[in-house]
């Protein structure tokens, strides 16, 4: 998951949509969208799955933006531009994370290998 060597155009079937919890719900320590209400374990195993995939995707399409932004904030171009050791300090990664991150980055702000010069 999450790996900023991944091929950024391999891209899974969109998993079941995540859905935010009432706060009181979220609030209590034994629920979890409602996985606890369920009683028939084919349906426990089945919507827990859903939202695993949920989870693994969300994480990775979360990782994608965090390279975007990482790639972004290292833009020579910017004058405000941040180092690489500052980019691991604000995210709190190593500095080698964060140069294999701004690369990812710069992967996907370019798009897929099949429709570039």
């Amino acid at each position: 998951m999450g790996d900023p060597e991944r091929a950024p155009t391999q891209r899974r079937m969109r998993p079941a949509p995540l859905l935010f919890e009432p706060a009181e719900a979220a609030a209590d320590p034994e629920h979890f969208f409602d996985l606890e209400s369920i009683e028939d374990p084919r349906e426990l195993l089945s919507r827990a799955t859903e939202l695993t995939h949920a989870f693994r995707a969300a994480t990775d399409r979360s990782v994608e933006f965090q390279a975007i932004a990482a790639a972004q904030l290292a833009d020579p171009r910017r004058f405000d531009r941040l180092t690489t050791a500052a980019i691991a300090e604000r995210a709190h990664w190593t500095e080698d994370y964060a140069k294999k991150m701004v690369e990812f980055g710069r992967d996907l702000l370019r798009g897929p290998a099949e429709n570039r010069p």
